[in-house]
């Protein structure tokens, strides 16, 4: 069964999650400075800087959660076998998500002057998106459970 649908929706659930390493979660401008949440560490950028910028604070904890969230769905990918536990693992998850989530909101308070004027960067949304695609797996989970279930009345 690993051909399944819910086996694309967790890998895109993986690739958003690693595409988050390397996308700001948060920005904020204060004067000629940018400086951006990403979930290796704070990073600062002056206007003639190209690039991240400066890595100002690292958040080496945000960033192993965010490797190992992203190493959880893909190997949630591989364990068809089980579609109750691979439905629970999903679900995890999911919850692990919204945690890295707020994480990322408190981090967001080394800015200077904290989270007032800041701006929620293309990362917050690959977080949405990650979510959608949790639960996208499941859903198609269910479904192949149904469609077991629908057999095994046919035999």
């Amino acid at each position: 069964m690993i051909q399944r649908v819910q086996s694309i929706w967790l890998l895109l659930a993986t690739l958003t999650l690693i595409s988050l390493l390397f996308l700001p979660l948060i920005t904020k401008n204060v004067d000629a400075t940018a400086y951006s949440i990403y979930t290796n560490g704070l990073h600062q950028k002056t206007n003639a800087a190209s690039g991240n910028g400066l890595i100002i604070e690292p958040f080496l904890p945000l960033m192993i959660a965010n490797i190992a969230l992203a190493a959880i769905c893909f190997f949630n990918i591989f364990a068809f076998k089980n579609r109750s536990a691979q439905k629970r693992i999903a679900a995890v998850s999911i919850v692990l998500v919204l945690v890295l989530a707020g994480w990322s909101s408190v981090y967001g308070q080394h800015l200077p002057g904290g989270l007032t004027n800041a701006s929620v960067g293309s990362g917050a949304i690959l977080l949405l998106l990650a979510i959608i695609f949790c639960a996208l797996a499941i859903r198609g989970i269910r479904k192949d459970e149904q469609l077991l279930r629908s057999a095994d009345r046919l035999r």
